[in-house]
């Protein structure tokens, strides 16, 4: 079963190759870590692929698109038929994720796994779909375990292709009005937390929908009775088909040592699940950024990353992972275009 063979497959990140890469940054024509977290960036690169001389790698961010049938709740400032416009604009190159990934040199890829209209062979859509939208949380499991694990399949394949194509850095996004809800569940969970304490505003609703929000994932979550050690039923109770995807696609990455930038609270999320169901695929994650989402902050703490940057950020689609790719890149090339002190010719600090 290729999800269980995935996530044998994932070892560990080499502590050693990060040591290595530290030595020669120290080597580099700077004071001893004066670039920071560019240089953290660098040997993590470094002790995540093996490679001690790398090249810049082409990078693509996978964008996921699923409703949720939880909106049908109230849950969303917006109606659900902006999933499938959005996605319409993605493959325009009009969106947000398509202007940072065109800064940056990535390629966007969009995949359909969950949109509930039908996009009629649509060219440039990576077509996944495994059913129109998940049901409604509130009242029944998301989807049921079968399709939880074919979300996840599907992640894992694409990051297969992807690291066959010679893909060597990739970036998570997702487009799915309603699933801050669906996040807000699964980080509650996950990190058992108050629900109140990791539900945000999505999309911008007021403070009567808020607390409307507040109110539906608690009663979900009493309904469901979940259990924080069981990962996959979190994710098929109250999770989603783009939250499945991504986690499927984090372990993909992780089992062929391609590092994965995150973006925001809902592939914060969706980290969650990949860890909770192979721990050891955290070795693999760089946070981007902190979400303007209350509850990403708390999905970090749990994770132990630290992000690259706060911009106040809230919108998803792989914006800010675009971002944290070209910091990547910018590591790299530190890493391999500085000249050491010895080539430079360049008197070393006094001992």
């Amino acid at each position: 079963m290729l999800l269980h063979d995935t996530i044998d497959r994932i070892q560990p990140a080499n502590p050693s190759l990060l040591a290595q890469a530290q030595a020669r940054l120290d080597r580099l024509t700077k004071p001893i870590g004066s670039l920071g977290r560019l240089e953290e960036l660098a040997a993590r690169y470094v002790m995540i692929t093996g490679e001690m001389k790398p090249k810049v790698p082409q990078g693509a961010v996978f964008t996921f698109a699923a409703d949720h049938g939880v909106t049908m709740e109230g849950v969303s400032a917006y109606p659900s038929a902006v999933t499938p416009q959005m996605v319409l604009n993605f493959l325009r190159g009009g969106a947000g994720v398509n202007v940072l990934a065109r800064h940056a040199g990535i390629e966007v890829r969009v995949v359909d796994i969950g949109v509930a209209f039908d996009f009629e062979g649509v060219p440039g859509l990576i077509h996944k779909k495994v059913m129109l939208g998940t049901n409604n949380l509130m009242v029944e499991s998301a989807m049921s375990p079968a399709q939880a694990e074919q979300a996840l399949t599907i992640g894992i394949e694409l990051a297969a292709e992807a690291a066959q194509e010679g893909i060597g850095v990739i970036g998570t996004g997702e487009m799915g009005i309603g699933n801050t809800t669906a996040s807000s569940a699964i980080t509650a969970v996950m990190t058992r937390r108050p629900v109140f304490e990791v539900t945000g505003r999505g999309t911008g609703i007021d403070d009567t929908a808020h607390a409307h929000k507040i109110d539906v994932i608690q009663r979900a979550l009493d309904f469901h009775r979940l259990d924080s050690t069981n990962a996959m039923e979190v994710l098929a109770k109250v999770g989603g088909l783009e939250i499945g995807g991504l986690a499927g696609l984090i372990l993909g990455a992780a089992a062929a040592r391609i590092p994965v930038v995150l973006d925001g609270f809902i592939a914060g999320a969706a980290a969650l699940i990949a860890v909770g169901l192979q721990p050891r695929c955290k070795d693999y994650l760089i946070a981007s950024h902190r979400s303007v989402e209350r509850g990403h902050q708390v999905i970090l703490d749990r994770l132990g990353l630290k992000p690259l940057f706060d911009l106040d950020l809230r919108l998803g689609e792989g914006t800010g992972a675009c971002l944290g790719m070209g910091l990547v890149f910018a590591a790299i090339k530190i890493f391999t275009e500085m000249a050491t002190f010895d080539e430079a010719g360049v008197s070393e600090r006094n001992t």
